[in-house]
């Protein structure tokens, strides 16, 4: 049975990153996951959470709270763990952490090509929504590599 605790840097670091690399691929800078890592831990937050099974990182959840709205990120699980119950712990997790916060919305993106995933979060009462997603990066605060 799996397991779902607050990630530890000295204990999940390097797992973490094999694992985001490995599933999600990054190819951008600000996407890079020890870079990732650390501006999510000078948020001291702990909304930064790990599934584990027998002390192997299978799974990662990143949530953000800002007062008004929580978001969901990273949530990944090892493709040998999928369709076990772990993704749907994560973000269960999550939620009764934003929710202990005072959170009455979670936010979540995913890429609108990606079905399986919209099935995933749908099974999980999301639903999708009619807003424009944008962004823009702050290059003076993206490391060059």
């Amino acid at each position: 049975m799996h397991s779902i605790t607050t990630y530890s840097n000295g204990t999940h670091r390097s797992e973490v990153i094999h694992l985001w690399e490995k599933v999600f691929g990054y190819e951008t800078a600000h996407n890079t996951p020890s870079v990732a890592i650390d501006k999510k831990l000078e948020t001291k937050d702990d909304l930064f959470f790990v599934a584990t099974f027998e002390e192997k990182v299978i799974g990662t959840m990143l949530a953000g709270y800002d007062g008004h709205r929580g978001w969901l990120y990273s949530v990944e699980v090892d493709h040998s763990n999928r369709m076990k119950g772990v993704g749907t712990a994560l973000v269960r997790h999550a939620e009764q952490a934003l929710a202990g916060r005072g959170c009455m919305k979670i936010n979540l993106q995913i890429m609108s090509d990606n079905e399986s995933v919209c099935g995933f979060y749908k099974s999980l009462g999301y639903t999708p929504e009619k807003r424009v997603s944008m962004g823009k990066r702050i290059p003076e605060n993206i490391p060059c590599d």
